[in-house]
């Protein structure tokens, strides 16, 4: 068939055989991406047989929860960011912080506290680094937010959320942080790790047949949000990963990579009340102010919550 042909098929089953209220903007959407998939099959002459294995693996990774991680390594993710920073340029908003992709680990309900938070439940004090992760909200202009809700979550030192790792306690290393009213906010953790997906599992089963890893860099990912302001996802990579500008999930940007430095001052260290030497990161962040008619920053999904 010819595309005209498909779409005229596509819209005799799609779009004539209704009967009831119709959602356009469904019908739209699913008569587009039918005539579409429809086409592929006809220029890449898709099989039957290849085109149920592809059925069964989506019926494979859903039931393995892995259709969030999957959208991270095969670039969609990213590609709706690089959509979203091409919307704000077309409606004249420029600077703050630059986003990146949340990712498929979010889970809501973490507890909130005004200014300092740790992160980390000390099981894992003993074989890796404290971090202190530290920073000052402020908008484009320069001016300090306060009360600005900044929510934090990373991985365990052996790649792993909690939430998702059962072995974990409830929120480790998940918190919400209120910025003071100086705009400051604290977090007492550990060193994050990078992570790979799951080797048998189904997003790396992909990769393997595209010569790919699925490999990321050490991250913190983060969510910012106060009144008046447009509500930020992004998430910051740490220097020195062999990952850092090879995330599989395509994740490192510009302005978005950090420094962990080593603290070994003693005086330092008693201030901190910690026993030992340890790492530091400052990671400022800059909102920008709700503009009228600017595209929204809030993304609808399925998200976890305890």
């Amino acid at each position: 068939m010819n595309r005209q042909e498909i779409d005229a098929l596509v819209k005799q089953m799609n779009v004539e055989t209704a009967t009831g209220a119709v959602n356009d903007r469904v019908q739209q959407i699913v008569v587009r991406l039918l005539g579409d998939l429809f086409q592929a099959i006809e220029d890449l002459d898709i099989s039957q047989s290849e085109l149920w294995k592809g059925l069964e693996y989506f019926t494979d990774a859903g039931q393995a929860n892995e259709l969030g991680l999957l959208a991270a390594g095969l670039g969609l993710e990213h590609y709706l960011d690089l959509r979203a920073d091409e919307a704000d340029a077309k409606a004249g908003i420029t600077g703050g912080t630059p986003r990146t992709i949340e990712g498929p680990l979010y889970v809501a309900g973490a507890p909130e506290s005004v200014g300092f938070a740790r992160m980390d439940d000390g099981s894992e004090s003993d074989k890796i680094d404290t971090l202190f992760i530290e920073g000052i909200v402020r908008d484009t202009d320069g001016n300090i937010i306060p009360n600005a809700k900044v929510e934090i979550w990373h991985a365990n030192s052996l790649g792993n959320y909690s939430f998702f790792d059962k072995s974990q306690s409830d929120f480790n290393l998940r918190r919400s942080i209120l910025t003071d009213a100086d705009g400051n906010y604290v977090a007492q953790t550990t060193m994050p790790v990078g992570y790979g997906c799951p080797p048998e599992g189904t997003t790396q089963a992909v990769l393997n047949l595209l010569g790919r890893h699925g490999n990321r860099p050490s991250h913190v990912h983060y969510f910012i949000s106060a009144p008046g302001y447009r509500k930020l996802t992004t998430q910051f990579n740490i220097e020195g990963d062999k990952y850092l500008w090879d995330d599989f999930a395509f994740a490192t940007r510009d302005g978005l990579v950090a420094t962990a430095v080593d603290v070994t001052d003693e005086a330092e260290i008693a201030r901190r009340g910690v026993d030992k030497p340890f790492k530091q990161i400052t990671f400022n962040v800059e909102l920008v102010k709700d503009q009228t008619q600017a595209p929204s920053t809030e993304v609808e999904r399925r998200r976890a919550s305890a």
